[in-house]
Protein backbone atom coordinates (compact mmCIF):
# COMPACT_ATOMS: atom_id res chain seq x y z
CA UNK A 1 0.00 0.00 0.00
CA UNK A 2 1.55 3.45 -0.80
CA UNK A 3 1.71 6.26 1.27
CA UNK A 4 -0.92 8.07 -0.15
CA UNK A 5 -3.56 5.59 0.18
CA UNK A 6 -2.13 5.32 4.03
CA UNK A 7 -2.49 9.04 4.03
CA UNK A 8 -6.07 8.83 2.52
CA UNK A 9 -7.27 6.25 4.52
CA UNK A 10 -6.20 7.73 7.63
CA UNK A 11 -8.37 10.79 6.93
CA UNK A 12 -11.20 8.69 5.83
CA UNK A 13 -10.74 7.06 9.43
CA UNK A 14 -10.44 10.24 11.36
CA UNK A 15 -13.78 11.96 9.56
CA UNK A 16 -15.62 8.91 10.61
CA UNK A 17 -14.35 9.01 14.00
CA UNK A 18 -15.66 12.70 14.10
CA UNK A 19 -18.90 12.07 13.06
CA UNK A 20 -19.37 9.05 15.19
CA UNK A 21 -18.35 11.40 18.32
CA UNK A 22 -21.05 14.05 17.22
CA UNK A 23 -23.45 11.75 16.96
CA UNK A 24 -23.04 9.99 19.94
CA UNK A 25 -22.93 13.71 21.93
CA UNK A 26 -26.58 14.04 19.94
CA UNK A 27 -27.85 11.01 20.87
CA UNK A 28 -27.18 11.64 24.81
CA UNK A 29 -29.47 14.67 24.41
CA UNK A 30 -26.66 17.31 24.87
CA UNK A 31 -27.85 20.29 24.55
CA UNK A 32 -25.19 23.19 23.93
CA UNK A 33 -25.39 26.08 26.97
CA UNK A 34 -25.51 28.50 24.13
CA UNK A 35 -27.31 27.08 21.54
CA UNK A 36 -31.06 27.47 20.90
CA UNK A 37 -32.31 25.51 23.52
CA UNK A 38 -29.44 25.78 25.77
CA UNK A 39 -29.54 27.11 29.43
CA UNK A 40 -27.78 30.29 28.93
CA UNK A 41 -30.58 31.63 26.29
CA UNK A 42 -32.84 30.79 29.13
CA UNK A 43 -31.10 32.48 31.47
CA UNK A 44 -29.86 35.38 29.15
CA UNK A 45 -31.46 38.84 30.74
CA UNK A 46 -34.17 36.90 32.64
CA UNK A 47 -31.84 37.11 36.20
CA UNK A 48 -32.06 39.47 38.71
CA UNK A 49 -29.16 39.23 41.41
CA UNK A 50 -30.29 40.42 45.19
CA UNK A 51 -29.02 43.93 46.14
CA UNK A 52 -25.31 44.32 46.62
CA UNK A 53 -24.37 45.37 51.10
CA UNK A 54 -20.88 45.55 50.36
CA UNK A 55 -18.26 46.11 47.84
CA UNK A 56 -17.61 42.50 47.94
CA UNK A 57 -21.26 41.64 46.83
CA UNK A 58 -21.37 44.59 44.27
CA UNK A 59 -18.27 42.97 42.47
CA UNK A 60 -19.80 39.62 42.78
CA UNK A 61 -23.13 40.96 41.21
CA UNK A 62 -21.52 42.92 38.47
CA UNK A 63 -19.98 39.66 36.97
CA UNK A 64 -23.05 37.73 37.37
CA UNK A 65 -24.50 40.73 34.91
CA UNK A 66 -21.90 40.41 33.03
CA UNK A 67 -22.33 37.11 32.29
CA UNK A 68 -26.07 36.48 32.39
CA UNK A 69 -27.03 40.09 30.60
CA UNK A 70 -28.90 42.80 31.77
CA UNK A 71 -31.28 42.42 34.70
CA UNK A 72 -34.56 40.81 34.21
CA UNK A 73 -37.44 39.49 36.40
CA UNK A 74 -38.39 36.14 35.78
CA UNK A 75 -35.66 34.73 38.25
CA UNK A 76 -34.37 36.06 41.58
CA UNK A 77 -30.99 35.22 42.69
CA UNK A 78 -30.16 35.72 46.52
CA UNK A 79 -26.68 34.78 47.65
CA UNK A 80 -24.74 35.41 50.61
CA UNK A 81 -20.89 35.81 50.41
CA UNK A 82 -18.50 34.68 53.20
CA UNK A 83 -14.65 35.79 52.92
CA UNK A 84 -12.04 34.79 55.79
CA UNK A 85 -8.74 36.53 55.93
CA UNK A 86 -6.25 33.91 56.76
CA UNK A 87 -2.57 34.51 57.43
CA UNK A 88 -0.74 32.30 54.93
CA UNK A 89 3.27 32.91 55.23
CA UNK A 90 4.67 34.57 58.93
CA UNK A 91 8.17 34.73 59.31
CA UNK A 92 10.33 33.74 62.32
CA UNK A 93 9.40 37.28 64.07
CA UNK A 94 5.83 36.44 63.38
CA UNK A 95 5.36 38.98 60.80
CA UNK A 96 2.38 38.12 58.41
CA UNK A 97 3.70 38.16 54.65
CA UNK A 98 0.68 37.19 52.90
CA UNK A 99 -2.65 36.26 53.58
CA UNK A 100 -5.19 33.92 52.04
CA UNK A 101 -9.27 34.78 51.39
CA UNK A 102 -11.34 32.05 51.19
CA UNK A 103 -14.55 32.61 50.03
CA UNK A 104 -17.83 31.23 49.59
CA UNK A 105 -20.89 31.81 47.81
CA UNK A 106 -24.27 30.24 48.24
CA UNK A 107 -26.88 30.89 46.20
CA UNK A 108 -30.42 29.91 44.98
CA UNK A 109 -32.37 31.06 41.86
CA UNK A 110 -35.67 31.39 42.20
CA UNK A 111 -38.83 31.34 39.56
CA UNK A 112 -40.43 34.64 40.13
CA UNK A 113 -43.64 33.96 38.94
CA UNK A 114 -44.12 30.25 40.54
CA UNK A 115 -42.30 30.67 43.61
CA UNK A 116 -40.10 27.47 42.59
CA UNK A 117 -36.86 26.94 43.60
CA UNK A 118 -35.11 25.80 40.00
CA UNK A 119 -31.22 25.59 41.91
CA UNK A 120 -29.11 26.10 45.01
CA UNK A 121 -26.08 25.27 45.77
CA UNK A 122 -22.54 26.30 47.52
CA UNK A 123 -19.39 27.00 45.66
CA UNK A 124 -16.07 28.05 47.30
CA UNK A 125 -12.56 29.28 46.02
CA UNK A 126 -9.52 30.95 47.18
CA UNK A 127 -6.81 33.60 46.14
CA UNK A 128 -3.83 35.32 48.25
CA UNK A 129 -2.17 38.69 48.35
CA UNK A 130 1.40 39.68 49.98
CA UNK A 131 1.99 41.93 52.31
CA UNK A 132 5.06 43.01 51.49
CA UNK A 133 5.83 46.87 50.61
CA UNK A 134 3.99 50.04 52.11
CA UNK A 135 0.57 50.23 53.34
CA UNK A 136 -0.79 51.60 49.87
CA UNK A 137 0.94 48.53 48.31
CA UNK A 138 -0.95 45.98 50.89
CA UNK A 139 -4.68 47.55 51.14
CA UNK A 140 -3.99 47.35 46.85
CA UNK A 141 -3.09 43.78 47.15
CA UNK A 142 -6.19 43.13 49.49
CA UNK A 143 -8.87 45.00 47.45
CA UNK A 144 -7.68 43.36 44.05
CA UNK A 145 -7.17 39.99 45.95
CA UNK A 146 -11.20 40.82 47.02
CA UNK A 147 -12.02 41.74 43.54
CA UNK A 148 -10.70 38.31 41.80
CA UNK A 149 -12.13 36.00 44.66
CA UNK A 150 -15.56 37.66 44.17
CA UNK A 151 -15.58 37.52 40.24
CA UNK A 152 -13.96 33.65 40.33
CA UNK A 153 -17.05 33.15 42.81
CA UNK A 154 -19.22 34.39 40.32
CA UNK A 155 -18.36 32.75 37.50
CA UNK A 156 -18.61 29.32 39.67
CA UNK A 157 -22.11 30.05 40.38
CA UNK A 158 -22.86 31.18 36.75
CA UNK A 159 -21.34 27.42 35.55
CA UNK A 160 -23.49 25.92 38.20
CA UNK A 161 -26.92 28.07 37.21
CA UNK A 162 -26.22 27.54 33.29
CA UNK A 163 -26.01 23.52 34.14
CA UNK A 164 -29.23 23.53 35.80
CA UNK A 165 -31.09 26.06 33.74
CA UNK A 166 -34.27 24.76 32.55
CA UNK A 167 -34.66 24.77 28.28
CA UNK A 168 -35.07 27.63 26.71
CA UNK A 169 -38.90 28.59 26.05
Amino acid sequence: MSSRDLTRRRAVLAALSGVAVVLGVAACGFTPVYGPQGGGTALWGQVRAADPRSQDDFTFMRQIQDRLGPEGSRYALDYRLNVAVVPQAITPDEVTTRYSLNGTASYSLIDATSGARVTEGQVSNFTSYSTVGTTIATTAGERDARERLTTMLADQVVTRLLAAAPPAR
